[in-house]
């Protein structure tokens, strides 16, 4: 009798151990499922959990992370990989989306997405899924624009109103044309653009097969057209001859750019998506706010944007769904976001109650949102692949030889093979 209570007073004592080992009992093992590891290469997604998503989850504890964008893949391929050490949700940069997306590695969002899908724009849930799957889904859209300057629209087009100007930039060989007519009216002072590299998105958007098919390299004729386009530009002089994003690019938008000569340049337009309203005109160029207008331009494309993901292997997949789907579809929180913010969001029902009450004063009073909106139903989200950002790095060296005159186009397009099928196997 002595020995059967001391082995059943053992096998108590080793069951209370086990439970105080996973972190107690019922309990605790509750508290610690209401734990959420999260990784970005963004402080928007902080803001949104911290401002929006935890006083609406005060349950749940959130550990961030943020890692700087051309640093993340890095941080987190190796545990996606092995296992270990993973976030149960993290953020996907749109340059990086598709090879994640592809991966097999990220938890299937299928139930959540058949809840809102009648309420979700269409083409960043093509970039989310994969083989019939959803695996990421985006609580924003990025539709591209060009936004134009309106004194110079005034002066050389003789009207700033964004459905005339539409016409002489409606599409890709118009713009040409209103490139030609801009530099002889204003004596040689105007370029359409500071840098030709605006051009790449408007052509992307307008392809219409993918850089990959049946595992061979494509090149589309838009990219070609593209190419075209850049050496026209540069060898009329009808572009500031600058890069994006440098001294000059910035420089243009308020209306200091210079040439070699040291003459100044007059730049009538940039192509920019949704956050480049925000984000780079407002903040580099604040000075000329109300002389700014925006039209669709050339081509339907779309720039940017952050899908949010899971890891298949999370231990609590039902929280880390439940995060994304609050994050990227909630009616409440994205009205109040978008409201804050000003970002285009993708869930319609919410750009319809906004989409006619925004009137931007730095584009005097012109109603972008609903005009973001309308352009976002166009974008075709199927031609994104995970081996796009390394393609288009190489295609961006060999169009840059080209239109500056280092290269014919046919060299240039015998290298980029060869650049691709070297290093990428294609």
């Amino acid at each position: 009798m002595m020995k059967r209570f001391c082995l059943a007073t053992i096998a108590l004592c080793a069951t209370a151990l086990s439970l105080m080992s996973c972190g107690g009992g019922k309990s605790s093992n509750a508290a610690n499922n209401k734990n959420l590891v999260v990784w970005s290469f963004t402080d928007e997604l902080k803001g949104m959990i911290n401002d929006y998503y935890t006083p609406a989850h005060p349950d749940v504890k959130v550990e961030y992370s943020m890692t700087p964008t051309d640093q993340f893949p890095n941080k987190l391929d190796p545990v996606l990989q092995s296992g270990n050490g993973c976030p149960d949700v993290f953020a996907l940069e749109n340059a990086f989306v598709r090879k994640y997306i592809e991966s097999g590695l990220l938890l299937p969002l299928d139930d959540v997405y058949a809840e809102v899908k009648d309420k979700m724009a269409a083409y960043p849930m093509q970039i989310g899924s994969a083989d019939g799957h959803v695996y990421g889904m985006a609580w924003q859209v990025c539709p591209g624009a060009l936004f134009y300057r309106r004194s110079l629209a005034k002066k050389y087009l003789g009207t700033d109103d964004p459905a005339k100007v539409q016409e002489y930039v409606k599409d890709l060989d118009t713009f040409v044309k209103t490139a030609e007519l801009l530099k002889t009216a204003s004596g040689g002072a105007c370029d359409i653009v500071s840098s030709s590299g605006d051009m790449f998105m408007p052509y992307k958007g307008a392809r219409k097969m993918p850089w990959v098919v049946d595992g061979k390299l494509v090149i589309d004729p838009a990219m070609e057209k593209y190419m075209d386009m850049c050496k026209l530009l540069h060898d009329n002089n009808w572009e500031g001859r600058v890069a994006q994003w440098s001294e000059g690019w910035f420089a243009g938008m308020k209306g200091t750019l210079r040439d070699e000569f040291d003459n100044p340049i007059e730049v009538f337009c940039y192509l920019l998506p949704t956050w480049g309203l925000h984000y780079t005109l407002k903040q580099n160029a604040p000075d000329t706010a109300g002389d700014w207008a925006m039209c669709a331009g050339p081509a339907n494309y779309y720039w940017g944007g952050t899908w949010i993901a899971a890891y298949k292997g999370t231990k609590k997949p039902e929280l880390a769904k439940e995060m994304i789907k609050f994050l990227a579809t909630d009616d409440k929180f994205l009205l109040e976001y978008a409201k804050a913010t000003g970002d285009t969001v993708g869930n319609i029902k919410v750009q319809n109650e906004l989409k006619d009450t925004f009137a931007d004063s730095y584009l005097a009073g012109q109603n972008h949102y609903k005009d973001f909106c309308e352009m976002a139903k166009g974008i075709d989200g199927s031609l994104i692949q995970g081996t796009d950002q390394q393609i288009e790095q190489l295609f961006s060296e060999e169009v840059a030889a080209y239109a500056n005159g280092e290269k014919t186009k046919e060299q240039a397009l015998a290298d980029f093979k060869a650049q691709v099928a070297s290093t990428m196997d294609l």
